[in-house]
């Protein structure tokens, strides 16, 4: 069934919203591919749960935090959380790299877990937040307003390569 470019793609901006009506999410999730949200003060995205064609959302200026709960969203590429709450980048970046291992696409601009110069972080602070992220997401291809190429890739996956446990063997 072709519900049209209306339902594909929803524009939700500056609403104020603490959570999608539930009227509109049984009327549109099963066909939401984009969803723009920014402007509004959701906190807890659990309601994406019935978003499962869900590939692209954006949830610029709003009250996102780095203990965020989030349904699973496998087919999710693009994610925008520019200007949210996010303080904890070790936090933030686990929860989303297992509920969205998918991403290509992740923007988390003047959040304070996002050193940059426009938030006082140092340049070094900016580099290891980018390996950080990288490391974490093997499909991501921008991260912020930057590509990644594949030295930055490399040097990611250098330094912040998983810890094999050792198991002691008997003798």
């Amino acid at each position: 069934m072709n519900m049209g470019t209306e339902y594909r793609c929803q524009n939700i901006s500056y609403r104020e919203l603490t959570e999608l009506p539930k009227d509109l999410i049984d009327r549109t999730a099963k066909y939401v591919e984009e969803l723009d949200l920014t402007g509004n003060r959701i906190s807890d995205l659990r309601f994406l749960i019935e978003y499962q064609s869900l590939k692209s959302l954006v949830l610029d200026h709003n009250a996102v935090s780095s203990h965020v709960k989030i349904a699973d969203m496998p087919n999710l590429h693009t994610l925008w959380v520019n200007h949210n709450r996010i303080d904890n980048l070790s936090v933030f970046i686990s929860t989303l790299a297992k509920k969205c291992p998918n991403l290509k696409f992740l923007s988390m601009m003047n959040n304070r877990a996002a050193p940059s110069y426009f938030n006082n972080g140092t340049f070094q602070q900016y580099v290891d937040y980018r390996y950080f992220v990288i490391s974490r997401f093997p499909k991501l291809e921008v991260l912020d307003d930057k590509k990644i190429d594949s030295s930055e890739r490399s040097e990611a996956e250098r330094i912040y390569k998983p810890v094999k446990k050792r198991v002691k063997q008997k003798t």
